[in-house]
């Protein structure tokens, strides 16, 4: 009988071979076969083990290749490049119930295969088992806004800036004037880790002195995500030191980490895990070649992150608008496996980019992070954050901070950020 296959992915490819035998070897490649046959790969191990192509939709085609490197069929002088989307499945027992071995079978060498002038992984399903071994998030939307204090509203936040050079000493006078306006969290910059100038342990120290006094005299408790990033012992040693202090929240660079030190950390944590995806343009930013959001949600969010950066609209970086959006509906709904988790808005946003953020999504449950937008705004960092309290209060009464100039901190972000 044949194995069902219930581990899949969609592709984008583009081959000046003929697709069907492209597809054919990528499966191969990806389970049982080579490239050229092994006398081990028998009928009955293939139909135990080989991937299957579920299906192939033609795009378009051309006359250039899109990436360089490809190499056409011998002896095919003018050749014409077919994109198209392609499913493979993959019986689970290839794979077993394991993350990383998920994405080396999914992924793997599938980007340097010499047929392919594009190759990009679009989306995966994984079967139920995945979320029987990977719970998810800890804490997630709901535990975080919890711990936060916020309800009905983005929480708003901001990050330490300059990214590097204040001391802890610096770094927690930030901190104070900054949940002194009222905002909700601060993250350390991902540039900014266990450093000779901010020692871990001694900004941990100050920050959460400044925190913890705030909350005696307010009740209420800013989240801090303390970026712990490093060698698993260090990240968890660094964990229990923030929990020690009373910090609720620390901060990982998922990329760079990796899929199973981030596994390891989500196990042994107490505190929300905020996940920055440094590095992400690596993945994204050409049409033809990575890995899209939807996977990399799904598999850190299996792993058990609570927070995933998505960028924001109009951001300082190549993304556009339309990718953001569909990053953050991820976020909050993902299907075929993974899990809900925060939306982190960011780069380049301020008080302007509400509006539009909350008509798209037409949610509040996401984190809106304006590191400049807040920190350099001409009237203060206070000022910066009232105009983005003020943004958000009014996009979701469908105004525009243009609507809302008698308000002096968003005449002056106006007048500072707009064109």
């Amino acid at each position: 009988m044949p194995t069902a296959r219930s581990l899949k992915a969609r592709y984008l490819i583009e081959t000046a071979h003929p697709l069907e035998k492209a597809a054919e070897m990528m499966a191969g490649e990806q389970s049982s076969g080579t490239f050229v046959k092994t006398p081990g790969e028998t009928e009955m191990l293939k139909e135990k083990h080989a991937a299957t192509i579920e299906g192939i939709e033609v795009l378009e085609e051309l006359e250039e290749p899109a990436l360089p490197g490809s190499r056409p069929p011998r002896g095919l002088l003018s050749p014409v490049y077919r994109r198209a989307h392609v499913d493979l499945a993959w019986p689970l027992d290839n794979v077993g119930v394991n993350l990383s071995n998920l994405m080396a079978t999914v992924a793997g060498n599938l980007f340097e295969l010499s047929p392919f002038s594009a190759l990009k992984l679009l989306d995966i399903t994984v079967p139920e088992a995945y979320k029987e071994k990977y719970p998810g998030p800890k804490f997630g939307v709901s535990g975080t806004r919890k711990l936060c204090g916020v309800e009905k509203r983005p929480i708003i936040g901001t990050i330490i800036k300059p990214s590097v050079g204040l001391s802890p000493a610096e770094t927690a006078q930030q901190v104070k004037v900054l949940i002194e306006a009222g905002l909700d969290f601060i993250k350390d910059d991902e540039l900014m880790g266990d450093s000779p100038h901010s020692p871990f342990t001694k900004r941990v120290d100050a920050v959460m002195e400044v925190i913890n006094q705030y909350t005696e005299l307010r009740g209420k408790k800013p989240m801090f995500a303390f970026n712990l990033s490093g060698d698993i012992d260090d990240m968890l040693r660094r964990h229990d030191y923030v929990l020690e202090k009373g910090g609720t929240c620390v901060m990982a660079s998922l990329n760079w980490v990796g899929i199973s030190g981030m596994h390891k950390l989500c196990q042994h944590t107490q505190l929300p895990i905020h996940g920055h995806r440094n590095g992400w343009g690596l993945f994204y930013r050409s049409e033809d070649i990575g890995i899209s959001f939807k996977v990399f949600h799904k598999i850190f969010s299996m792993a058990g992150v609570d927070h995933i950066h998505t960028n924001g609209i109009r951001n300082k970086f190549c993304e556009s608008d339309a990718s953001v959006l569909t990053s953050i509906r991820a976020c909050l709904d993902p299907k075929g496996g993974g899990y809900p988790v925060m939306p982190v808005v960011s780069s380049g946003q301020w008080a302007e980019q509400a509006y539009d953020t909350y008509r798209q999504i037409q949610s509040t449950e996401l984190m809106y992070l304006c590191g400049g937008g807040i920190t350099a705004h001409p009237g203060g960092m206070a000022a910066g954050v009232k105009s983005i309290q003020l943004a958000w209060e009014g996009a979701t009464q469908g105004k525009t901070i243009y609507d809302m100039q008698d308000q002096k901190e968003i005449q002056e972000a106006i007048a500072f950020y707009g064109e």
